[in-house]
């Protein structure tokens, strides 16, 4: 649909969630760039850089696997996002309302709030972790997944998910520029704390660092049993952790932005100093605290504050806010299809920011982030499949484009059909087979795709 088609209307102070992004709005490439950077070089990488040392990663695969699975989620979003986001300027939800029609899309914008809400309590977590450490105040990982910490830590989280939801309330705009201002800064932090935990565990070859490294895990697995994480594991797993943003086309909400498709290589600063340079200068962080004081838990506040001190926790605080801060426009994005149309467009972002912070309370579900990431890119992603059918596929196959919006219809039950039985599937392999989550999601995209084709075929639409 191009904007001359249709009256643009501006929303919500520039949102434009029911029209396309008129041309006075499109930002450059160079936008993109600080935007993913603060967001992947961030508040998770002190999460999940950590847990790889901890799930028993040996530090070679860790290098070359994080190398191709990085360079595969730049592919993807170059190549799979950014053309449709483009050609089409809508959000993921609108796009999605006009092919599975309005009453289905509500049902998956709850579910997809609901993960991303999760997504982003678990960065709340991790900015409150920093916050309670000058007052001596730290969390503890529960047995229980929904186990409460202290009183005085989730106090501390509740001041921090209102501050963040406020910020993310007040639009695109804000976010971006607050993550271009963060993220330069962020990065050369995340290389000094990498470099002091190679300075206290007195590094000074590559085979030291292997050895220290094997030490590390070595101390981790005598406490939590046995555990492989090895190379295609971590491709896999660095390709696909955001597989939710790129084969599942969040990022439709953020790319509809671009002048062009050169957006879709914005990732890639996120992804090289983020989720390769930052996750393993993290992960040298747990392994010099295990060196030191043989402590084996990855609290990102406790961490940072042993390798740079102030400086640290100031990182931890911030990265954690620009990673919380787009999850939580997306989210409240996808929660504003609840509310009603007249309803101010920051609704669904308040809502979203009351149940990140609910959900950063537990912090049993920041430590479970391997898993998570591939479970909510396992639900989420096939939709994505969904709408790239839609766009490349429909005419040529001969069955209606934008099926919802072109037949007047509020339920599309083949949307419904190509979405649920390859998750379902998937959930099964995963909870009861014990799969892993990552390893789900792109047979869950491929039967998606596949199914909305044959059932649309078969309807004769």
């Amino acid at each position: 649909m191009s904007e001359t088609s249709v009256e643009v209307q501006e929303v919500g102070g520039g949102e434009f969630a029911r029209t396309p992004v008129p041309s006075s709005k499109l930002k450059g490439w160079k936008s993109f760039l600080g935007m993913y950077a603060g967001e992947h070089a961030a508040g998770t990488e002190f999460m999940i850089g950590p847990l790889f040392l901890a799930a028993g990663a040996s530090l070679k695969d860790l290098i070359f696997g994080l190398l191709i699975g990085n360079i595969l989620a730049i592919l993807t979003w170059r190549y799979i996002v950014a053309p449709i986001a483009v050609s089409s300027k809508l959000t993921l939800y609108y796009q999605l309302e006009k092919i599975a029609g309005k009453h289905l899309v509500k049902v998956y914008n709850v579910v997809n709030g609901v993960l991303f809400c999760f997504l982003a309590g678990a960065m709340i977590t991790v900015s409150a972790s920093a916050v309670g450490i000058p007052f001596g105040i730290s969390f503890s990982v529960p047995e229980n997944i929904f186990g409460l910490s202290s009183p005085a830590f989730s106090l501390i989280v509740v001041i921090v998910g209102v501050v963040m939801a406020i910020v993310a309330a007040a639009g695109y705009n804000t976010v971006s520029k607050f993550a271009n201002i963060a993220a330069p800064w962020m990065i050369v932090v995340f290389a000094a704390c990498g470099l002091s935990a190679l300075a206290q565990m007195n590094v000074d070859s590559w085979d030291s660092l292997l050895t220290e490294w094997d030490k590390g895990v070595s101390v981790v697995q005598a406490a939590n049993g046995k555990v492989d994480f090895g190379f295609w594991k971590i491709v896999i797993f660095s390709w696909l952790c955001n597989a939710a943003m790129h084969f599942g086309m969040a990022d439709l909400s953020i790319m509809r932005f671009a002048k062009d498709s050169r957006a879709g290589w914005g990732p890639s600063v996120g992804m090289f100093l983020g989720h390769y340079m930052a996750w393993i200068c993290a992960s040298f962080m747990l392994a010099a605290q295990i060196k030191l004081t043989g402590d084996i838990s990855a609290n990102p506040g406790a961490l940072a504050w042993s390798a740079v001190g102030w400086t640290g926790i100031i990182c931890v605080i911030v990265a954690g806010w620009t990673t919380a801060n787009p999850t939580i426009y997306r989210a409240g994005l996808a929660f504003q299809s609840l509310f009603p149309a007249k309803a101010k467009s920051y609704s669904g972002v308040i809502l979203a920011g009351l149940v990140a912070t609910a959900a950063g309370i537990f912090p049993a579900l920041s430590g479970k982030l391997l898993d998570f990431v591939g479970l909510y890119g396992t639900i989420l992603g096939p939709m994505g499949g969904v709408i790239f059918v839609n766009h490349y596929l429909a005419k040529k196959m001969n069955f209606t484009q934008d099926y919802a919006d072109q037949k007047g219809s509020v339920f599309n039950p083949a949307v419904l059909l190509a979405w649920v039985l390859p998750v379902a599937l998937g959930l099964y392999f995963i909870f009861m087979q014990n799969l892993f989550p990552a390893y789900a999601v792109i047979p869950c995209w491929v039967a998606s795709s596949i199914l909305y084709v044959i059932i649309m075929k078969l309807q004769k639409s």
